[in-house]
């Protein structure tokens, strides 16, 4: 792991940016996508999808 300095986020998508680049450090999880939609039985989306070491 790396220390990062701390500084104050913007807005949201500067701590999704955060998380998604590190994401694999911090949570085991290897990123795949941004802002995932879920298709059209859903009708939502996904702000930052990953795989652990299960799939």
């Amino acid at each position: 792991m790396t220390e990062i300095l701390p500084r104050v986020a913007q807005v949201e998508a500067d701590v999704q940016g955060l998380v998604e680049a590190h994401m694999e450090t911090l949570l085991g999880v290897r990123f795949l996508a941004s802002e995932y939609g879920t298709g059209p039985a859903h009708g939502g989306r996904i702000d930052s999808l990953g795989l652990d070491e299960n799939g």
